[in-house]
C-alpha cells in the first residue's frame, strides 16, 4: 500500500492554509469547517456527500466548501487519493472581495463540485508557491484571480467595472523594466500605477494579455538570454536578473524558452559554428 502523507502550510504574507494529502484511502466522517475550502483532485476517486447531495470526485474536479457545509466523503474505486486544498477564513476572505468588489460581504458559492480547467491553472500554482514558501508576489496575484474567477463564476453576479487605463499600465511595464533586478511587490507596482491590487491585474491583464508577474519574469529571462549568449555563467546570469536562486531562474529560463538555461548557453559557446541545434528526447 502506498505511504499516507500528509502536509500542511501556514502562509503567514497571505494568512491562508495550503495542504496536500498523497496516498490517502481513509474516510472521513460528517463534519464541516468554520472557513472557506477550495480543493482541487489530482488523482484518485472519492464518494462525497455535502449537504444532502452526492457526488463522485474525479482527477481535475475542482471542491467549493463555504463554511458550515457539512460534508463527508470515502474511498471510491482503487487508485489513492491525491487532493490540494487551501482553507481560506472568512476575515481573510472578506478582505479579499472588498478588495476586488469594493464591498465587505461574504460570498456563498453556488456550486460544490465543479469542471473550471481556468480555475485550476490558478489553484494549483498557488498551492505550489505557497508550499514552496515562495516569496514573490506572484502568489498574491494568483489568489485575487483566483477568488475573482470564483466571484464570477460560482457565486452571486459579480459586476466588474470596465478599466481603460493605458497610461497606468504602460508606467507599471516602464516601472518593472527599470526594476527588474530588484525584489518587487504588488504594492510597489499599484503605488505606480494609482490602482487597487486587483483594479491593476485586472487592467494589466486585459491590456497585455498576461499579468504583472508573468510580464516580469519575461523581462527578466529576455534578459537572461542575452547574458548566456555572451557566456555568463548561469549563477551570475541568475542573480543580474533578479531571481532569487539558480534553481528558481532555471525553472522559468526552462519554461519560456523550451531548454535549460545551461544548455541554452553553451549553443553561443563554440564562436566557430554558424548554428547549432539542441534536440532533447527526454
Amino acid at each position: 500500500m502506498k505511504k499516507e502523507i500528509r502536509t500542511i502550510c501556514f502562509d503567514s504574507d497571505l494568512q491562508l492554509e495550503a495542504y496536500r494529502l498523497e496516498g490517502i484511502v481513509q474516510p472521513f466522517p460528517n463534519h464541516f469547517h468554520e472557513y472557506y475550502v477550495i480543493g482541487y483532485m489530482v488523482s484518485g476517486e472519492r464518494y462525497l456527500s455535502c449537504k444532502n447531495e452526492e457526488y463522485t470526485l474525479r482527477r481535475d474536479d475542482i471542491v467549493l466548501f463555504n463554511p458550515e457545509d457539512n460534508h463527508t466523503c470515502a474511498q471510491s474505486g482503487t487508485e489513492a487519493l491525491h487532493y490540494l486544498g487551501i482553507n481560506i477564513s472568512k476575515p481573510v476572505m472578506s478582505k479579499l472581495v472588498n478588495e476586488i468588489t469594493g464591498r465587505e460581504k461574504l460570498p456563498q458559492f453556488s456550486q460544490t463540485v465543479i469542471s473550471d480547467k481556468e480555475l485550476a491553472c490558478y489553484i494549483q500554482p498557488l498551492h505550489d508557491s505557497i508550499m514552496s514558501g515562495s516569496g514573490e508576489f506572484e502568489k498574491e496575484e494568483l489568489l485575487l484571480l483566483m477568488i475573482s474567477l470564483l466571484l464570477e463564476r460560482y457565486c452571486e453576479p459579480f459586476e466588474e467595472n470596465s478599466i481603460d487605463c493605458p497610461r497606468e499600465i504602460e508606467n507599471t511595464c516602464k516601472f518593472i523594466e527599470t526594476h527588474f533586478t530588484e525584489t518587487i511587490s504588488l504594492e510597489q507596482l499599484c503605488a505606480c500605477a494609482g490602482l487597487s491590487k486587483s483594479a491593476l491585474l485586472r487592467a494589466f491583464t486585459k491590456s497585455k494579455g498576461i499579468t504583472p508577474y508573468r510580464y516580469l519574469q519575461t523581462v527578466r529571462v529576455g534578459t537572461a538570454k542575452k547574458l548566456l549568449e555572451q557566456g555568463t555563467s548561469l549563477i551570475d546570469a541568475a542573480m543580474q536578473t533578479g531571481f532569487s536562486d539558480q534553481s528558481h531562474f532555471t525553472k522559468f529560463f526552462t519554461m519560456f524558452i523550451g531548454l535549460p538555461p545551461g544548455v541554452y548557453r553553451d549553443i553561443f559557446r563554440n564562436k566557430n559554428t554558424k548554428g547549432a541545434i539542441h534536440e532533447d528526447n527526454t
